[in-house]
Order: structure tokens, then sequence, then C-alpha cells
């Protein structure tokens, strides 16, 4: 393969931010098939912060750069208009920052003495992997959030046979819905942000921008479409620390199609990895055997866990849809191995 020349992660266009070039070209070089595969997985976290500083979702901005092949001034337009025609001038700033010296102070309105879990509750942790920051979210955002995906969708929360009507932006039980204001507000929370902060230990994290998720009752006709108990992570040991997170918008019975885990197994994985014969898919376990746990939570409740606990959303049994949002923070520093 020949050596592929690419711009230099300081190099900036017209709107004057670091690593946008270069990102856009390794996704080109991608898409034809003549980059290294492992350039992209040693530089994955900071494209990931790169995203999260300007706000966009990785599938929508995969869609536009495989899809269509835009040169770099559409693509360079195509992240304003993502953004309204007006970047956050300070986050950007700091992203540059991030770029040129490997450090980042944490964004203006973050109290970086706030602790909002107590000691119990990194206590329960520690021992679990996962915590629920209790109304990390208003109940007027959340409200406003399920009436943004319901007429996104086309379906009337109050009407059940709206809720299985297909749309292009439905894949499954997540909806590719990734920007709006209140959707913005909600995940750039400050206070969501401290707890994060508080989980990883360190100010320099970067909020990723994520969907949201409809999953009404089963049916007869309609039957649950998502994912079985799964991780999100490779399982080369040692699995590097990170965190996930899941908000419920509206009140979530444990037969609601609730977000479900595997109490503690970060402390297990090692061991259980090993103890498989050589030739097991660790994938394809029985994952279900080693002790799962749905989480009934109230609206406004943000469920954060770490990415070593296998999980997955569940059949919805009740009567009425669960409505989600999903957060997360990590910093551009993450570990990424070779998926296993």
């Amino acid at each position: 393969m020949a050596t592929l020349e690419l711009p230099l992660s300081t190099e900036t266009g017209t709107l004057g931010i670091m690593h946008l070039k270069r990102y856009w070209r390794k996704c080109i070089a991608q898409r034809n098939g003549n980059i290294d595969p492992s350039l992209s997985q040693s530089e994955w976290s900071l494209d990931m912060a790169l995203l999260s500083a300007l706000g966009l979702g990785l599938q929508p901005t995969l869609d536009k750069l495989f899809g269509q092949v835009p040169s770099f001034e559409t693509f360079e337009a195509w992240v304003l208009e993502v953004n309204g025609r007006q970047l956050q001038t300070d986050t950007v700033s700091r992203f540059n920052q991030l770029v040129e010296s490997g450090k980042v102070s944490p964004a203006p309105d973050t109290d970086i003495s706030a602790n909002p879990f107590s000691e119990t509750d990194m206590q329960f942790w520690e021992e679990n992997g996962y915590v629920i920051l209790r109304n990390a979210a208003e109940p007027a955002d959340c409200r406003e959030a399920v009436i943004l995906i319901c007429e996104y969708i086309g379906v009337d929360e109050h009407d059940p046979s709206t809720w299985y009507r297909q749309h292009p932006d439905r894949l499954g039980i997540m909806i590719q819905l990734f920007k709006h204001p209140v959707l913005n507000r909600i995940r750039a929370s400050a206070r969501i942000r401290e707890a994060f902060m508080q989980l990883w230990g360190r100010r320099d994290i970067w909020l990723s921008t994520d969907r949201v998720g409809f999953n009404p009752p089963e049916t007869e006709s309609w039957k649950y479409p998502g994912d079985k108990l799964h991780w999100d992570v490779s399982l080369e040991l040692p699995i590097p620390f990170c965190t996930q997170g899941i908000l419920y918008l509206t009140d979530t019975a444990e037969n609601q199609g609730a977000f479900s885990l595997v109490p503690g197994f970060q402390h297990r994985i090692g061991n259980w990895l090993n103890s498989l014969p050589p030739e097991a898919n660790p994938r394809q376990e029985d994952l279900y055997a080693l002790g799962v746990k749905p989480i009934a939570a109230n609206a406004g409740d943000l469920i954060i866990w770490h990415h070593a606990l296998p999980h997955a959303s569940s059949p919805n049994t009740a009567s009425v849809p669960r409505y989600v949002q999903y957060i997360n923070y990590r910093p551009a520093d993450l570990e990424v191995k070779k998926w296993r």
C-alpha cells in the first residue's frame, strides 16, 4: 500500500477547526480502501473528541463522508449547517488546545469541586459497575424530548396503533435523531458533566453526541428488534475503563423494555474470559446466565455503567413505550484496542 499523505492535525480550513481536515481525508481514504486500518484505530479517540466538540453524531457523519464523498469545503459547510450555522467557539478553542498541547481545560460552567454522587453512590459504583444519577434532567426537558421523538417518527404517544409505523430514521429501537435544542440542553447539563468527571476522576472529558430511543410494547406482530446482552468494546484484556450512559425520559418499569446489565461483571470478566475454551466466542455465550438485572428508574434519571458489563435493552411487555436518550463522556486519549 502506497504511503498516504495526510494533513497534519494542526492544519485547519475556513472554520478554524484543527484535525477536521485530517479526519475528512482519512474517511475518504478508508472509503476507497487505501489507508492502513491501524492508523484510524490509533486516532479513534481524537476523532471522537473532534465529533464531540462539533456536536456531530458518528453515524450521520459517516453517512455524509462515505455516502456522498464531499469535498472538504462541502464537508465544512455541512458541519456549519448541522450546527445551525454557529459553532460553539469556546468548545472549538478547547479542542484546538487539546490538539496543540494534549491538555484541555474544563468547560467554563463546570464546578470542578462538585461531586454529584455520594460516598454511598460511589461504593455502589465500585461494587456493581453502574450507578444512577437521580433527577439528572429537568421534567420539562424530558417531556419536551418525548414530544420531539413522537413528532419526529410520526407516532401518537396515546395511540398504540401508531407506535409501529416505519420511518427511515427508525432502526430497531434506535432513532437516528441527534440534534435538537432540547437534546442539546439535556446532554450539556453541567451536573451530568460533573457526574462523569467524578467517575472518570479527571476533567478533560468530552461529551458525545448520541441518538435517542423508542421501544414500544411487543405485540403478536411486532417483537423486540433490539440487541441481546452484548459489549461495545474489544474483549482483549485488560479492558480499559470507559463509561456509557442512558437517560430515561419517562418513568420506566422493569418490564417496560428497561435497560439491563450484569452487575459487578467488571470484576469477573477477566477470569470468565480465561475460563472459556480457546475456540469459544465469548459474544455468543449465554450471557443471560451470568445474572442479568433490568433497571427501573424515573423520568430524568441517568444510568451510567462501566462498559465491561454485558448490557442491552429488553423486550417491552408493559402497555406503554420506553423513551430514552443516550449520553456519554470520554477523554480524547482513551485506549482503543483491536476488536476481539
